[in-house]
């Protein structure tokens, strides 16, 4: 006896067919125009279409004689069609119980034939069929035509799927595919049964890069193809999907251990190295990650796979199992680049606060850095250490200087009209140094403020500086030259050179925190920081050190020569109200 659900599940069935193949609503085409246009003149009809049945509508994914796209399904004589999988021969439309008041009838339409498309899984998708307006009888020989017409159809659809799944270049089943078997493996095994995969990336995104620069994409082809014949013994006979330009993804074997599988591909790695000229060229390496059936989706399960190869790639491992930990921090991150780009046009979130550089000599505070703060409306104050890192590294660079700077200079500009003569140092990035109309827009900016061009520091680490040392030093000797003074930050921690440090116009060195805490403890690092100091003398630059919290360590700078320090045993960065109350107890 049949399951009263049974009706459901096949039309449940047949609509997820349909979805798969991913036709509804695509452009036309002329593969399938060609056919249409061939039933209408094998028939000598008018109307002649390619009918897919929705769950309310038949579309028409090529059509003749035909204005509009789609009509409703219900008294759909092609709806019929895709419910029975049979062909329906209906002479006239008038004289049938079931469509003489159907909408196709009331159109004036008298004549009908349909013949399924039918799936290899059995499914019907809809109907090849000609119309008319005469009623017209129908011999075997036409049904049969109409029938190899909507043959001649499948096949179409099913070339294009198939286009859509298999990598030309590999041959091999591509991300669509994986995200398919992988949605249908919940119907092989049981709800939250846990998976493992793999991901295999043959080489970083650098070296692909290089390898087409030098070599081309028949070479990118060549070991591509070269990599197939191992990858399907590595799966152990399973399907391997080739989802990225050298990336291939495969399921461990349903009783393999996390341990043996990993252990497996570790060797293969070992054993992998390409010869010749390429072996030099590659890195290959391995991302695993475990995923639920039915409940984790295919693209997340890529994308963990994606992460853990990556991680693979950044720790010189060879091979990492997703971590979720690193995951969330890689999102967060992300998080952070979006909600930092938005803040940057909220003048609500961004704030700057100044730190004091007081004299060594005198206790004077003749300037200031100016520090950026965030504080978001949903998360509260954003550490500094996290998200300046991200601009550094990201195309927010150039957006959050200008921010920066432009919100120093009014708060500079008020200073000076206040009558408080004070330089603000600002923190500039290697990004910045590279763009052509960065030295104008700061001096446009003084310009528009009335301020003097001395006013302004502009502090620059090691590692920005040798990032494209010409251009860098370009910038730098324009500003130089325009009276805007030069701060080289973080000295020490970079590329420290006699050389170096000689051909830059800067005016003061900042020598890092890491060298100055401490010292009142450590002979070595006292006498370091003593010689840095000395050799920045030599070279005429000022010299101003960070991260001071005790008085023994600013007595010890200042007995070496130290000019300036700045930290917390002066003064922790202040809003400009509480900077101005600082200065008047001084």
């Amino acid at each position: 006896m049949n399951s009263p659900y049974e009706p459901h599940l096949r039309e449940a069935g047949r609509l997820e067919a349909l979805r798969q193949l991913e036709l509804l609503d695509t452009a036309p085409s002329e593969a399938f125009d060609r056919i249409t246009r061939m039933a209408a003149q094998l028939f000598q009809l008018p109307i002649a279409a390619v009918s897919l049945t929705d769950v309310d509508r038949q579309w028409f994914k090529s059509k003749v004689g035909v204005e509009h796209d789609q009509i409703p399904r219900l008294q759909a004589p092609c709806a019929a069609v895709a419910e029975s999988g049979q062909v329906l021969a209906l002479p006239d439309l008038l004289e049938d119980a079931c469509f003489r008041d159907s909408p196709l009838a009331e159109s004036g339409i008298r004549f009908y034939l349909g013949a399924p498309l039918m799936t290899k899984t059995g499914h019907c998708l809809g109907a090849m069929c000609v119309l008319g307006t005469e009623p017209r009888t129908v011999t075997e020989a036409e049904c049969a035509a109409l029938e190899d017409l909507a043959a001649m159809v499948m096949a179409q659809i099913e070339l294009q799927h198939a286009l859509g799944r298999i990598d030309p270049i590999s041959g091999l089943p591509n991300r669509n595919q994986f995200a398919s078997d992988v949605r249908d493996l919940a119907i092989e095994l049981p709800h939250g049964d846990v998976q493992l995969a793999a991901l295999v990336s043959l080489a970083s995104p650098e070296q692909l890069s290089d390898a087409m620069r030098v070599m081309g994409s028949a070479h990118l082809d060549e070991i591509v193809r070269a990599a197939v014949p191992a990858l399907r013994v590595l799966a152990g006979g399973g399907k391997v999907y080739h989802v990225g330009t050298a990336q291939f993804v495969f399921l461990a074997p349903h009783d393999a251990s996390l341990v043996r599988f990993s252990g497996a591909l570790l060797d293969w790695l070992g054993e992998q190295a390409p010869a010749g000229q390429t072996r030099f060229l590659t890195t290959s390496t391995v991302g695993l990650a475990r995923f639920a059936v039915g409940e984790d989706a295919p693209l997340d399960v890529l994308r963990n796979l994606h992460s853990a190869a990556q991680d693979a790639l950044d720790a010189e491992s060879g091979l990492r199992v997703f971590s979720p930990e690193h995951d969330a921090a890689y999102q967060r991150r992300f998080w952070l680049i979006g909600e930092l780009a938005r803040a940057l046009g909220n003048t609500d979130e961004l704030h700057l606060v100044f730190q004091p550089k007081v004299s060594l000599q005198d206790s004077a505070c003749h300037g200031v850095e100016a520090l950026l703060r965030w504080n978001h409306p949903d998360s509260g104050a954003i550490s500094p250490g996290e998200f300046v890192p991200i601009i550094e590294s990201t195309s927010l660079a150039r957006a959050t200087t200008e921010w920066v700077l432009k919100a120093a200079m009014r708060q500079l500009a008020a200073w000076h009209g206040a009558g408080v003569a004070l330089q603000v140092a600002v923190n500039v990035s290697a990004v910045n140094l590279e763009e052509p109309d960065f030295c104008e827009r700061v001096l446009d900016g003084l310009a528009r403020h009335a301020l003097p061009a001395a006013s302004l520091a502009l502090e620059l680490t090691e590692s920005a500086l040798m990032r494209k040392p010409k251009a860098a030093q370009d910038t730098m000797e324009r500003l130089a030259r325009a009276g805007v003074k030069i701060a080289i930050d973080d000295f020490g921690t970079g590329y420290s050179s006699l050389a170096y440090l000689q051909a830059m116009p800067a005016d003061v060195v900042k020598i890092d925190q890491s060298f100055v805490r401490g010292i009142e403890g450590d002979e070595r690092k006292l006498a370091l920081v003593e010689a840095m100091i000395k050799l920045s003398h030599d070279l005429g630059h000022r010299v101003v050190a960070e991260g001071v919290e005790t008085a023994e360590v600013a007595q010890l700078l200042r007995d070496v020569g130290c000019d300036e320090a700045q930290g917390y045993y002066y003064a922790r960065p202040m809003v400009p109200g509480a900077l101005a109350a600082w200065l008047a107890g001084r």
